[in-house]
């Protein structure tokens, strides 16, 4: 099983208003937040999967387990506070990339604390974190502390997925990353991610000073561009993205992490011991079918993530 931690949430996509009325706007809202996203996708994908979350005991909470019961997430580490769900508001632009804006003071998904940490037995087989999750007080301390504990016995999974509206101070961002690199043995990131966090840097630099630590392996995605890998035994070398016709690319970067995972789960190869000895062969098949999946999201609206069956 594979234990995915961070924040539950409901993004508000803007659909246009009544015909002739410029005062009305209407939304559809869908389960979000990028590691919810993840603990979905893993169990579409096959792979058993729990999540470490807040969820609010408001209606849109509710909501939020309901969909986590219904696509078969474990429940077990759910932690239930009194405080608002996280809303995202989402509008999409003509290249089909969401822009955010979040309302998440204060409310339920930031709430884990130290005295939340839960403990693990030997199904947990890897922890991924990422996202706001990363920054947000008191959670950031908490995950921070969760991956320190855990990072000799279990494979640690990261994704940075910046967004600055919720923590819009990118000093802290670097200090946080930084820190959650230390324990990592895969980072994936997007180009997007590194411009703004690191402007100026080149991505090699930046790959290379991660695999100087823990981690063993660096995924870059590059949307239309494909991605590349970065790894201590073979290098580094790039893969071409798959032409589809883009809906949007929301969910696209939890699906290529959800992928990730699960092809390292699928081999049991999802240990720590375990990366050092992938060959180039198996790296590049596990991008493949990384993108793959991606595409097959961005072929849809919103973050409807694939089931296995559809990546053959």
């Amino acid at each position: 099983m594979y234990l995915v931690c961070g924040e539950a949430l409901f993004d508000f996509f803007s659909q246009p208003g009544s015909a002739g009325k410029s005062n009305t706007l209407g939304f559809q809202a869908i389960a979000g937040g990028s590691p919810f996203n993840v603990a979905v996708g893993l169990r579409r994908l096959g792979v058993d999967s729990g999540f470490f979350a807040g969820l609010s005991t408001d209606y849109l909470g509710r909501r939020l387990r309901t969909v986590l019961d219904e696509e078969g997430v474990r429940a077990d580490y759910l932690v239930d506070f009194d405080a608002p769900t996280t809303l995202a508001m989402v509008a999409v632009g003509a290249d089909g990339s969401p822009h955010y804006s979040f309302r998440g003071e204060g409310c339920a998904d930031r709430q884990l604390r130290l005295g939340d940490l839960p403990e693990l037995n030997d199904e947990v087989r890897g922890i991924h974190v990422g996202s706001f999750s990363l920054v947000v007080q008191p959670i950031a301390d908490t995950l921070l502390a969760l991956v320190a504990r855990e990072s000799d016995r279990r494979l640690i999974t990261l994704d940075p997925n910046v967004r600055l509206n919720p923590a819009p101070d990118i000093t802290r961002w670097r200090e946080q990353i930084s820190a959650f690199a230390e324990h990592a043995h895969i980072i994936k990131v997007s180009d997007e991610d590194l411009a703004l966090l690191y402007p100026g840097r080149s991505p090699e630099d930046i790959a290379q000073s991660w695999l100087g630590k823990r981690c063993q392996l660096v995924v870059l995605t590059r949307g239309t561009q494909g991605a590349s890998i970065f790894t201590r035994q073979h290098g580094s070398w790039s893969i071409p993205a798959e032409t589809v016709i883009t809906a949007d690319t929301v969910g696209a970067g939890d699906t290529f992490q959800a992928a990730l995972i699960t092809f390292l789960t699928e081999r049991q190869l999802d240990s720590p011991a375990s990366l050092p000895l992938l060959s180039r062969e198996t790296l590049e098949e596990m991008l493949r079918f990384a993108v793959k999946a991606a595409a097959l999201t961005c072929t849809k609206v919103g973050p409807d993530l694939p089931y296995r069956q559809q990546l053959g």
